[in-house]
């Protein structure tokens, strides 16, 4: 059999093991003795530890933080470090999200391409290579991390108690392969004061609010005057209610990843910006519209900028009213060619006036490698030998990466150039051509790492 025909024959085990994973609800959880991420963190990596065990590999879990599978010998490490937790599977799925479904080419469930599926994808690649007979010089080893969706503490703790690797990638972006991740930076926005009795939308601060409802006192004529500005806008869904001296009001906007708002629609915004519209006075729907709004570019904090590798980008994910306080997520990534010290410098004295605060709580460096450097050289030639597209380069994502986290590394893969494959969204999916050929890809991944 030729390479396509071996790895087809072991598609449907692929797949199977997928479900196994999929099954599991790996959102971050409460922390408890022995499982620093919660339960279903804990159990999923169990799963594919196990999964890896009967596979034939080495296996070892580092207190659940993560874990890995092996093999090989030598002193030098190729890496491939994927995650098994997940977003929050919010949002109006057609199909359960926990379980594995297929209908023809496309597979559904939360994980499929973010992220346990192109794990799946690289355990399959290093066992079919470990099979062939491939000469093994270096280690290969698969990291398996448990919340790289809420701060990559499971990296952390491998820096901690585990080996450098020597090189290798995540199978967690786009393809061709990803040369630069954009900086980070995460703030919180804060009412001083509103009218406003409740608002509360979004699940995760890295994706777009796409669901929300707010709660407000009736003024005369108010209820109309929002079904004018609502019949504007681009939500999926919206409905205006008045009963009880309140109107209540439902937005349903469109989720998209941090990284791409612009995909998205901002269910949050669209409610503080209709209330404006509709001329309800609130000091903090000022400040919302004025620094967050609706656009996706920073500009209202003074952020607004771009490289030749890409623009700034500014994303809503949750918004939640608590004891009479509304705040506000606000996810940033911006150019590689610019600092942290860039991004502070520029929105300096525009966090704050009288109707509301924004608090930066974290922030993280960009990460940049050379399109002719080995590593991303010797990636970007794998993709183009499998697929014969050589019109697609590498490129700067917006997105974060374990490559942000371990040395030595860059993202690769799964996702096909310009595709939405709905990762943070309802009905996310893969296609089974296409794990077949990730399979073929990261196959030549390593091959080519191991000869650096």
């Amino acid at each position: 059999m030729d390479i396509k025909e071996k790895i087809h024959a072991t598609t449907e085990e692929l797949l199977s093991n997928m479900e196994r994973l999929v099954a599991i609800d790996s959102q971050l959880g409460t922390p408890a003795e022995g499982m620093p991420f919660g339960e279903g963190p804990a159990k999923v990596l169990h799963e594919a530890l196990q999964i890896a065990d009967e596979l034939g590999f080495k296996t070892v879990n580092l207190d659940n933080y993560c874990g890995y599978a092996e093999m090989g010998e030598g002193e030098e490490i190729v890496g491939i470090a994927g995650h098994l937790d997940i977003v929050p599977a919010g949002g109006d799925w057609t199909y359960d999200p926990f379980k594995l479904t297929r209908e023809g080419d496309y597979v559904y469930g939360r994980g499929t391409t973010d992220d346990k599926g192109p794990v799946m994808e690289a355990l399959y690649a290093m066992k079919l290579l470990r099979d062939s007979g491939v000469k093994l010089n270096k280690r290969v080893r698969l990291i398996m991390g448990c919340n790289e969706e809420n701060g990559s503490r499971c990296m952390e703790h491998y820096n901690e108690v585990a080996e450098e690797l020597s090189c290798g990638f995540t199978p967690d972006a786009s393809y061709p392969c990803i040369h630069g991740e954009k900086g980070m930076l995460g703030m919180l926005a804060t009412s001083k004061n509103t009218k406003i009795i409740s608002i509360n939308g979004g699940f995760v601060f890295n994706a777009v609010c796409d669901a929300c409802t707010a709660e407000i006192p009736a003024e005369e004529g108010l209820k109309d005057r929002l079904e004018a500005a609502f019949a504007e806008t681009k939500l999926q869904e919206y409905k205006v209610t008045e009963e009880d001296g309140k109107i209540t009001i439902y937005a349903k906007g469109v989720s998209a990843h941090a990284s791409t708002p612009a995909f998205g629609v901002n269910a949050a915004g669209v409610i503080f910006d209709c209330l404006a519209k509709a001329g309800f006075e609130d000091d903090f729907v000022e400040f919302y519209n004025s620094h967050i709004g609706t656009a996706c570019d920073g500009s209202g904090i003074g952020l607004k900028c771009a490289d030749e590798f890409g623009e700034l980008t500014f994303c809503n994910g949750i918004v939640k009213t608590e004891d009479g306080v509304i705040s506000a997520t606000i996810d940033i990534r911006f150019p590689v060619t610019y600092s942290v010290e860039d991004m502070l410098k520029m929105c300096e004295g525009k966090l704050e006036d009288e109707n509301g605060r924004i608090e930066i709580h974290t922030t993280t460096k960009p990460l940049f490698f050379p399109k002719e450097s080995p590593l991303v050289e010797a990636l970007y030639k794998a993709y183009t030998d499998v697929t014969g597209d050589t019109e697609n380069k590498p490129l700067v994502i917006g997105g974060g990466t374990y490559a942000k986290s371990l040395k030595n590394i860059i993202a690769f893969g799964p996702e096909k150039p310009g595709v939405d494959y709905r990762i943070h969204g309802a009905d996310e999916y893969t296609l089974v051509s296409e794990v077949e050929e990730t399979v073929q890809v990261y196959m030549e991944a390593i091959k080519n790492l191991l000869a650096i």
